[in-house]
């Protein structure tokens, strides 16, 4: 699901995609890569992020922008990365396959302090938004943890041949009549500055 992101991100606002064949990607071919062709914005999943950060942060040095999520971030490696690579605009992206990539993403810089180094993982993007819920279904408020779901545009339809599972993780939503929600089963909560931490 990430090809979606890394492809048409690129090509629908004037850039190139630039692919790495390298059989194992690691620090020295990301270097090659990036010095090589000049790339200047990258999606790393959180293992190859963490990887790469142990083995040589200084291997991404090119980036303007690096995107990386798939799993929780370890605030450990995100605090050697802001100081290996103070200009780089890491960014922190959340979203289930169900939900078409990213639902949410956020900014981590130097200055935001070790309040940003747990996995917060921001504002929904466009056409999406974000639901955190009780047990019983209501909106829990803010600082409160609660279930997190996911609604718009890049909601999935449910899964294919599988009507049982469809009906557990696609629910409507309570709350705009026609929409759905996808049940994403991570616990959150709403920060008071609108960002969603992620728990």
């Amino acid at each position: 699901d990430a090809s979606t992101l890394e492809l048409w991100g690129p090509l629908l606002n004037g850039g190139r995609c630039a692919i790495l064949t390298a059989p194992v990607p690691d620090a020295r071919a990301l270097a090659e890569i990036i010095d090589g062709l000049g790339v200047t914005t990258a999606w790393l999943t959180a293992a190859l992020f963490n990887a790469v950060i142990d083995e040589d942060p200084q291997a991404l040095r090119g980036l303007r922008e690096l995107f990386t999520g798939g799993e929780a971030l370890s605030p450990m490696h995100v605090r050697r990365a802001l100081r290996a690579l103070p200009h780089i605009a890491l960014r922190n992206g959340y979203g289930p396959t169900e939900c078409t990539v990213d639902a949410t993403i956020q900014r981590i810089g130097v200055g935001d302090g070790e309040r940003r180094l747990r996995p917060n993982i921001g504002r929904p993007l466009a056409n999406v938004y974000a639901r955190i819920l009780d047990s019983a279904g209501d909106i829990v408020p803010v600082g409160a943890v609660g279930e997190l779901y996911i609604g718009g545009i890049g909601v999935g339809r449910g899964y294919l041949h599988r009507p049982a599972l469809t009906a557990e993780r696609y629910i409507d939503d309570p709350f705009r009549p026609g929409e759905r929600l996808y049940r994403t089963g991570d616990l959150a909560r709403w920060s008071p500055d609108g960002t969603i931490d992620y728990r």
